[in-house]
């Protein structure tokens, strides 16, 4: 503990204000943490309020580092078995967000000789990555659970979308984590429009890094790993093809995660990711797999859209109006913006598409929270009526 402090003490006294305050923090709480046996799966002192309340009757503490339809495995510091949720929390359960997802710090209790185990409950979560769920239900998706930093991926060949780079990054400041725009396939980009993508790609992200590279590069391979810090998790997110499962197998050293080639005739690529997996790295770090994301919808991401696109919501609140639609208003900047080409068309477009989006899913919250409520006063005045004609009240 006090080697720690001092290396704290020492790094501040040589940087001062200068280190990053996420990565001080993170050091900060790894010296304090009541298990810091688990420190190399992402454990540190934001969990540890938490912890009395759910290890009771001999549970253990474990990360939930694969999640499959109806099972999971959890990881501790002495093994890594398969688990399911324990009957009490399927039956209490209101959403999926109840349910564990990768990520998730839980409280489980072993059996069989540590052979399997069953999870009681989910530690409040620090960060949660999610997305509206596929599909007309109204109901948001887990994607991953307690991350540290977001690698929006997107490959710099033909498949570059600098509207899906923002969908990405806008889920990810709305997770609470870090965003990072990992740029992969630099290699399969031809050199004279390296620097048109790399232009977009820095418009698209607004104040988040952007990193490039070239899967084969040592130099590029180092400099994603020298980023990547002990105790941190990272949850690479991105559609299928763009380099995920082949960036892990080379961070890790090894082939752990199947990879599929991408098609010729359109660059697209094979899901060969069908789970979420979370990878710890020999070197540290941890590490989160997803399948390629093919709808990007958003849940609750107001605020990640106004800092993504910082650039129009500066512009907007140089408008002479307040109420400003944009569209018809004398003294707009947006407008002028979008006539002189400060403002790319398709950039206002997709912020445009965003919030229209998060509107319209706002709007269906709301009916369907009355809807909800109203449901819940008529069961408990039919409870109350019923107690009544027992003379109960």
């Amino acid at each position: 503990m006090s080697d720690k402090v001092g290396v704290i003490v020492r790094a501040y006294e040589s940087f001062g204000p200068a280190l990053p305050f996420p990565f001080l923090s993170r050091i900060l709480s790894f010296t304090m943490n009541r298990f810091p046996h688990l420190e190399p799966l992402g454990y540190s002192a934001d969990f540890d309020s938490h912890i009395d309340e759910h290890l009771v009757e001999g549970r253990l503490l474990a990360r939930v580092s694969e999640e499959h339809r109806t099972s999971y495995v959890v990881r501790t510091d002495r093994f890594e078995i398969p688990a399911e949720v324990a009957g009490k929390m399927m039956f209490t359960a209101e959403s999926r967000k109840d349910f564990p997802a990768v990520g998730d710090w839980v409280a489980a209790s072993s059996h069989d000789d540590d052979s399997h185990a069953i999870i009681h409950s989910i530690l409040p979560r620090k960060t949660m990555l999610m997305r509206k769920a596929i599909g007309k239900r109204l109901e948001e998706q887990i994607i991953a659970t307690n991350v540290d930093y977001v690698f929006a991926i997107q490959g710099m060949d033909e498949t570059f979308n600098p509207r899906r780079l923002e969908r990405l990054l806008v889920l990810a400041r709305e997770s609470g984590a870090i965003p990072v725009a990992l740029l992969s396939k630099r290699d399969l980009c031809p050199p004279g429009f390296i620097p048109q993508v790399l232009d977009s790609a820095h418009q698209a992200a607004g104040d988040a890094l952007v990193l490039s590279y070239a899967i084969d590069n040592a130099d590029d391979i180092k400099a994603v790993r020298e980023f990547i810090k002990p105790g941190c998790t990272f949850c690479l997110v991105g559609p299928s093809g763009a380099g995920k499962s082949s960036l892990i197998n080379v961070l890790a050293g090894r082939e752990i995660l199947a990879t599929g080639e991408v098609r010729v005739y359109d660059a697209k690529g094979r899901h060969t990711t069908t789970h979420r997996e979370l990878i710890v790295l020999a070197q540290g770090g941890i590490l989160i797999d997803t399948p390629g994301l093919r709808e990007l919808g958003v849940w609750d991401n107001a605020a990640a859209i106004e800092l993504t696109f910082d650039d129009v919501i500066e512009l907007a609140g140089e408008c002479h109006y307040t109420d400003c639609t944009h569209t018809h208003e004398p003294g707009c900047s947006v407008k002028q913006a979008l006539e002189d080409g400060t403002l790319e068309p398709e950039r206002y477009e997709g912020y445009v598409k965003l919030l229209r989006e998060q509107h319209a899913l706002d709007a269906r919250k709301t009916v369907q929270g009355a809807l909800k409520k109203k449901q819940h006063d008529k069961m408990i005045a039919k409870e109350i009526k019923k107690i009544k004609k027992k003379g109960k009240i």
